[in-house]
């Protein structure tokens, strides 16, 4: 943020003097900087959000303030009760394809800023003292340690389990019966991580109410970096025989093709279709009454699209033509550019 807005006024609320320098007199500091100030880790002062409202209402003026924080219920709260009608949420997603030098490299290290390649598989031993050594959640639970209300080992769901169900349809009585609690508890931790874009549960496509469809969501890690990490993957080419791949690769395409539609689109929706009887589509991309299908392989080529399929899918809606995404040469570009 120092670099694109240099003349703002930049404040870090982890950082002890910033803090208290908000602390000690926030309308008064508000006075005198009434606009062109960035806030880094927000949710630390939810006070801050009542004065905030004071001085937008006292003067117009957008883009006034830049607020940035780890995504938490407090956070949310006070932004949507304090500042409803005040603010725009922006969310920052992990590095897009487009945005890397060498995106080829985007499905084994993941888009993650703690999962690059030099973290994630050049030192994979664990410290003396048994923690992992780089900044991410342990396998035994993964609760993200934000301002949650809940610990670490409170949390159910492990490393493990979420990279069995990655790219599966989500059974939460299931899923609750092979950890002995109960589908409450599974379900609260779901939605945890899926606050925290840990996760993603893409919802199904009903539209079409003559066929008989899948209702059940599908889960994702939406980090392929943290996902492979979980799985116990320290090796670049301990990816290729793993049987995972093909989700993982599926979730990369799903999380980069969002990012690029939540730029680009009005109000996005994502789906997935499925019917009983075995017919997919991989991910629905829509706007309106627009829907765009896609398909994704993990092989080095890809087949047109079976019309059929998409027209059953979509009839009563603008079926635009769809499109494929694969992990041969020139996937990344195709990817960005579609």
């Amino acid at each position: 943020m120092h670099h694109a807005l240099p003349e703002w006024t930049h404040l870090d609320l982890e950082r002890p003097s910033d803090l208290a320098l908000l602390t000690a007199d926030l309308e008064g500091f508000f006075d005198v900087h009434p606009r062109a100030v960035a806030i880094d880790e927000a949710q630390r002062l939810p006070e801050m959000f009542n004065a905030l409202r004071y001085v937008m209402d006292r003067s117009k003026g957008k883009g006034r303030f830049l607020l940035l924080g780890s995504a938490s219920p407090a956070l949310m709260r006070s932004v949507s009760e304090t500042l409803a009608g005040r603010v725009a949420l922006l969310e920052l997603t992990p590095f897009l394809a487009g945005e890397l030098a060498a995106p080829r490299g985007l499905l084994i290290a993941g888009s993650g800023a703690d999962s690059l390649p030099s973290t994630v598989f050049e030192n994979p031993a664990p410290a003396a003292n048994g923690s992992t050594p780089i900044s991410l959640p342990s396998s035994s639970g993964i609760c993200p340690p934000l301002d949650w209300g809940c610990r670490l080992d409170d949390c159910a769901l492990s490393g493990t389990m979420l990279t069995h169900v990655h790219g599966n349809l989500l059974n939460v009585s299931d899923l609750a019966r092979s950890l002995a609690v109960s589908s409450h508890t599974v379900a609260g931790d779901l939605d945890v991580l899926e606050g925290a874009y840990m996760i993603r549960r893409l919802q199904p496509f009903h539209a079409n109410v003559q066929k008989r469809l899948t209702k059940s969501s599908k889960i994702y890690v939406r980090d392929t970096g943290l996902l492979h990490f979980l799985a116990g993957l320290r090796r670049p080419q301990e990816l290729t025989t793993w049987n995972k791949r093909g989700a993982s690769f599926e979730s990369l395409v799903v999380e980069e093709l969002a990012a690029l539609a939540a730029h680009r689109l009005v109000r996005p929706e994502f789906f997935f279709w499925r019917t009983q009887a075995g017919a997919e589509v991989d991910l629905l991309i829509r706007e309106g009454r627009r829907i765009l299908p896609v398909e994704i392989k993990i092989g080095a080529a890809v087949g047109p699209l079976r019309r059929g399929r998409t027209a059953a899918v979509h009839e009563g809606s603008r079926t635009q033509p769809g499109m494929g995404s694969h992990n041969g040469p020139g996937a990344a570009a195709n990817v960005c550019r579609n």
